[in-house]
């Protein structure tokens, strides 16, 4: 175990381990804007930390088994840890370490994780006040930022144990929600991605309760767009109402991109899934909002070998899939959720079977793919450069998103370009997921 004694004047240093998706991200930067608050040193390397943080993913088994591994490697290696996240809100299963680490709390717990480390390395007098930057530490690029509006979720997806885990929907106040943007923006923030479980859904909670603040996702976008930047939406569920955002989509503030997990198209599957957008009517909403915006780019999620899944099921995906050519695609091969209701389903897949139809969705998304972005060529684009080495700079457009979506490259004359920049770029080649271009 690691030697925690500390000389007089020798701030502890604690490192943090961010797992899962970017709401847990967003965790992640709260916790360790607090603890700098308080005095403590933040350790890029974790190795070296006096006390290491591992926020956890508990969504699904693969990602949980991620996050086990990494608090058991952690505790051989540095001996102190505090475990947090949605894994800690699986007692049976982090049970285990009971006794073993400092203490065991649950997503967004952030007091928590604080006392904690307090406990651990009481501060020897008040902090000196720090001039950190009133956006706090940022774990992502300083041009773009998560910006979460809600926490939870009151859907009751079979396959999904997140309500379980981060309880019911809690949309954040949009007057909160606005002056963290502005913040975010005024300290160099070029874009910004909106989050939660259900974006469709916030301010769904404020009309059921007595809150003066009753708004709607249409009202936060009118608001987010006046401070010129680029607003990317995420997690999306297809409700009527989404049909509302698009027209504000015409001045490019909220960019022309959505987030929509569809998760399947089959009326019976979804019904399996108990999703609640599940009266097949997406395809026409799809198409009312390519007629109002024709420069519209999707991109969703898909489960393929849910409990029950037939043949003509899965070809009435790969069939809609063609149907609908949406931009960007990805796909999960459906795995059993501890807590979830889809383990009792009956007829679940043999795992030959979910990943022959894996490698058959995806080679489907991926000539849909193909043949959308041969279509960019020849075209302006504006773009948002993210990196740039010896090699050229690494952009997006804006129907791209950080680390999920492909990549528009500039190998030529891209000397004067800058992180966070956004310029214009002739589109002169395209494969299956990335565009290459000529800045202008």
């Amino acid at each position: 175990m690691k030697n925690i004694d500390q000389l007089p004047n020798q701030k502890p240093k604690i490192g943090l381990i961010s797992l899962g998706c970017p709401k847990a991200l967003v965790d992640s930067e709260k916790i360790l804007t607090s603890l700098t608050h308080n005095g403590y040193k933040i350790n890029k390397d974790h190795r070296n930390a006096d006390l290491v943080i591992v926020n956890t993913c508990g969504f699904i088994d693969s990602a949980k088994e991620e996050s086990i591994n990494t608090i058991s490697s952690t505790l051989n290696e540095n001996g102190k840890v505090i475990i947090t996240g949605c894994l800690g809100k699986d007692k049976d299963t982090i049970k285990k370490f009971n006794g073993k680490v400092l203490s065991i709390s649950g997503p967004s717990e952030i007091n928590k994780v604080l006392r904690t480390v307090q406990k651990s390395f009481p501060q020897q007098k008040k902090p000196i006040r720090n001039f950190l930057s009133p956006i706090g530490i940022k774990l992502t690029p300083k041009h773009y930022s998560y910006l979460k509006i809600s926490e939870g979720c009151n859907h009751k997806c079979k396959f999904c144990i997140i309500p379980n885990l981060r309880g019911k929907l809690k949309s954040f106040s949009i007057k909160d929600i606005v002056n963290e943007a502005r913040e975010l923006v005024d300290n160099g923030t070029k874009e910004l991605l909106v989050i939660s479980q259900d974006t469709s859904a916030f301010g769904i909670d404020f009309k059921k309760s007595n809150k003066k603040d009753k708004t709607d996702i249409i009202e936060l976008c009118k608001s987010l767009r006046k401070l010129d930047v680029w607003i990317r939406l995420h997690y999306l569920y297809p409700y009527p109402n989404v049909t509302k955002i698009i027209p504000l989509m015409a001045d490019n503030k909220i960019l022309p991109y959505l987030d929509i997990p569809f998760q399947h198209s089959h009326p019976e599957v979804l019904k399996r899934m108990q999703r609640p957008a599940k009266k097949n009517n997406t395809s026409k909403l799809i198409e009312k909002w390519r007629q109002i915006t024709p420069e519209l780019t999707i991109r969703s999620t898909f489960i393929v070998g849910y409990p029950g899944e037939t043949e003509d099921e899965f070809q009435h995906l790969l069939d809609w899939l063609e149907e609908v050519q949406l931009d960007r695609v990805g796909c999960f091969k459906y795995e059993n959720v501890k807590g979830a209701k889809a383990n009792g389903l009956r007829g679940h897949l043999s795992e030959e079977i979910k990943e022959e139809r894996w490698n058959r969705f995806m080679k489907k998304a991926q000539e849909i793919s193909e043949k959308k972005l041969s279509k960019k060529v020849g075209t302006i684009q504006e773009v948002i450069i993210d990196e740039i080495d010896e090699e050229g700079a690494i952009c997006r457009t804006k129907g791209d998103a950080p680390q999920i979506d492909g990549n528009l490259f500039i190998d030529k004359n891209f000397e004067v370009l800058k992180q966070g920049q956004i310029v214009s770029v002739k589109v002169d080649e395209a494969n299956e997921y990335d565009l290459w271009g000529k800045l202008i």
